[in-house]
């Protein structure tokens, strides 16, 4: 069997991620034309690909419907100005689409059926809430399949705090104020900017551009945290400030070969390793991304001590807590979330696999004594998913003086 062929993230750009419903900047913005916006601004800055040598566009989105419906990754390409010749196709695995949207046009590039191709997500929650219009097969509740909360996210992030009594509410509250600390600070020091495309959005006082995310809360402590409503559960432990928002946004990202890298003289961020998914008890789905990163480490015959930066989705702060008490990780470990996560940027579920990427490639390029970084996250209905990236602008003596 013929080697596989090398898959290189090239480049990653999203829009920026807005409050969902109502009072969110993109209300009045459709969610086919947010990922569209993502595609442009992501072949604008790399010009030397050629359009009709792009093989293939996988876009995602949870809930596929309206204007998140209609074979997203076709009609985003067609929107976006692809030639007619370029051919996509759309992914569901609730928030770990555009993750999966990314391993499975990696999963080609590999086989040597791809040299280039598009990846990326779409959730545009205001327009298009979780679960909207889904028909559950009476199945999972009549004969036990499930749990009643299983499709309940915030039930899901109440039971991993019964199960690991250690991990309090109080140690979930302050990992979500520094999750906001970090991404102020990140913010500050033009960390986050470079990769986010601009959005026009029209809103009751006229037109506007979104630049910047909308959901950071900057002002967060630990008095105000402590204050707040747990809506899952009385005198519970999952409260709005220790979970994601509801968002919307949308990423996209560049995959090539290795010999595309050559033949269009491309900068490769990172090199994919491996990557893994995993299943566990839908009523504590928080637990995926840790089987999904025993699976992925196995495949690439690394161990966690070799991992040197993580982008762990924030999709509640029990949820990587429990990931890093597994592992032996600090809640303050500083490879963990440099610049913040979703708790304090937004995650539109299917779009926000894309976000870890990009922010791991920003880490990479600042951190030549990191050899290895993963991006994980957990995933509706019992979940998870790992992707190990390598850098490629590691440095042996840079790692020894580390």
């Amino acid at each position: 069997m013929a080697e596989r062929t090398e898959v290189v993230f090239v480049d990653g750009v999203r829009t920026p991620f807005g409050r969902a419903g109502e009072k969110g900047q993109y209300w009045n913005t459709r969610a086919d034309d947010l990922v569209v916006k993502a595609i442009i601004g992501l072949l604008e800055r790399n010009p030397n690909v050629p359009k009709d040598r792009i093989d293939d566009v996988a876009i995602a989105a949870t809930t596929q419907q309206g204007d998140q419906g209609l074979t997203l990754g076709r009609t985003a390409a067609l929107l976006a100005g692809l030639p007619k010749s370029v051919p996509g196709f759309a992914i569901d695995r609730m928030c770990a689409g555009a993750m999966t949207s990314v391993t499975t046009l990696g999963s080609g590039i590999a086989f040597g059926a791809y040299d280039l191709a598009i990846a990326g997500g779409v959730e545009h929650m205001g327009r298009h809430p979780m679960g909207f219009g889904a028909d559950p097969n009476p199945r999972f509740l009549t004969e036990r399949l499930v749990g009643e909360d299983a499709l309940n996210m915030g039930s899901t992030a109440e039971r991993i705090h019964d199960r690991f009594p250690a991990l309090t509410k109080e140690r979930s509250d302050r990992f979500a104020m520094r999750s906001q600390q970090k991404t102020a600070a990140a913010y500050e020091n033009g960390k986050l900017q470079p990769d986010l495309v601009p959005v026009a959005i029209r809103s009751e006082s006229g037109w506007g551009l979104a630049t910047r995310d909308e959901g950071m809360r900057p002002e967060t402590n630990m008095e105000s945290l402590a204050t707040l409503r747990t809506p899952f559960r009385p005198h519970g432990r999952v409260s709005a400030g220790n979970s994601s928002p509801l968002t919307d946004g949308a990423t996209a990202s560049l995959l090539a070969s290795g010999d595309a890298v050559k033949e269009f003289g491309l900068t490769p961020k990172m090199r994919m390793v491996s990557f893994a998914f995993a299943g566990v008890e839908p009523e504590i789905m928080g637990l995926g991304p840790v089987p999904s990163t025993e699976k992925a480490l196995r495949k690439a015959g690394l161990s966690i001590d070799d991992i040197g930066l993580f982008e762990l989705n924030e999709a509640f702060a029990i949820q990587v807590l429990s990931f890093l008490d597994h592992f032996g990780i600090d809640d303050d470990d500083p490879r963990v979330n440099k610049w913040g996560g979703a708790i304090a940027i937004g995650h539109p579920l299917a779009a926000s696999g894309v976000r870890l990427m990009i922010q791991l490639a920003r880490q990479f390029e600042e951190h030549p004594e990191v050899r290895y970084g993963v991006t994980a996250m957990c995933v509706g209905l019992g979940q998870g998913g790992t992707v190990i990236w390598e850098n490629p602008n590691f440095d042996k003596r840079a790692a020894r003086k580390a």
